[in-house]
């Protein structure tokens, strides 16, 4: 009801605002996801190279960032899409809606891993989700059923004897990026649970869970790098002894100077992410505002062209970036969805 009052208002908000807001731009912009961000410049640069609209301007902003980015309004002032490398929130809907965006198209695109990684030059790791959120969550179990206290944890091997005795030192991105989104919900919380009493607590107590499992360190041992994963790569060559979190692509790009560690048993592989064997995978989308659908130049070809085949099928040119491809079943029922320009359904 409240999706639907506010819809009315959009249309017309838009009827009013539509001339003078678009007049002076003729190229997309698209914000959001240091994730999704080389497969969208990718096909950024394609659709420019290949067709007759300008290329589009792709910006690396956060997942969190982009989706505040692109709620504020509508207009040229504002991005016509944003990429995300997790589902949008509820109340990043409900933000949208207060400022007209009422029609929304949601793609899912294909899946991502996300990669705890070091330095060839070190020791590979084999780690589990257990160790990942006791070596980084702000608190962590006495050993007492019900006590917790400030983290501890200095070096590897207090987390887990058969680790090297180095010191526990993770960069890795800020709030604002859907990778941190996901790495707390699928590492941290996943390594939280494999404790009998937190799982039970959840019951009793979903905020004080949730406090417990998804709060990260704030004593230096997580180091916030920024939304360039690339850094990230650069500064894992330079420091031996310390890791970093990001998507499994540029794992990919990078496999001559850093190397993932094993989760769980299960290495950040390829096959292992798309048959969700590797336990930290995550979906990968970007979301259209379709109010300048018709209006900005480009759009819906946009569209058709990230959801070719030669795109983002198996033998895409995607692929080839890292992008694990979603099943040719997957494909096209997501492609009906985003070329028909569907509303997001939540």
């Amino acid at each position: 009801m409240f999706m639907k009052t506010l819809t009315l208002t959009a249309v017309a908000l838009a009827t009013v605002t539509a001339a003078p807001a678009f007049a002076g731009r003729d190229q997309l912009k698209i914000v959001g996801s240091s994730t999704v961000f080389p497969f969208a410049t990718t096909v950024a640069e394609r659709f420019g190279k290949n067709t007759d609209f300008k290329t589009p301007v792709v910006e690396s902003t956060g997942s969190g960032g982009g989706l505040k980015l692109f709620c504020a309004g509508i207009g040229e002032a504002y991005p016509d899409i944003t990429n995300a490398s997790r589902r949008i929130k509820s109340s990043e809907v409900e933000r949208c809606a207060a400022n007209g965006i009422t029609d929304i198209v949601e793609a899912k695109i294909g899946y991502d891993g996300i990669v705890f990684a070091n330095s060839v030059a070190s020791t590979q790791f084999d780690v589990t989700l257990a160790d990942l959120f006791l070596a980084l969550a702000k608190n962590v179990p006495t050993g007492v059923d019900g006590e917790v206290q400030p983290n501890p944890y200095t070096t590897w091997d207090q987390v887990n004897a058969s680790l090297p005795a180095i010191k526990i030192e993770v960069m890795g991105p800020p709030p604002t990026s859907g990778t941190r989104d996901a790495f707390v919900e699928l590492a941290m919380e996943g390594g939280c649970k494999t404790f009998p009493w937190i799982k039970a607590f959840k019951k009793a107590d979903k905020k004080a869970y949730k406090s417990l499992c998804h709060t990260i360190r704030e004593d230096g041992a997580y180091i916030e790098a920024g939304e360039n994963d690339n850094l990230i790569v650069q500064k894992l060559a330079a420091n031996p002894n310390a890791f970093g979190i990001f998507g499994y692509s540029f794992l990919e790009q990078n496999s001559d100077t850093v190397q993932g560690s094993t989760i769980n048993g299960v290495a950040p592989e390829f096959e292992a992410i798309a048959e969700g064997d590797y336990p930290v995978s995550r979906s990968l989308y970007f979301y259209v505002k379709k109010d300048h659908v018709g209006l900005i130049p480009g759009i819906t070809e946009f569209l058709a062209e990230f959801t070719s085949e030669n795109a983002w099928g198996e033998d895409g040119y995607l692929a080839d970036k890292g992008l694990i491809p979603m099943t040719d079943a997957e494909r096209t029922e997501w492609a009906e969805k985003i070329t028909g320009l569907s509303n997001l359904a939540m």
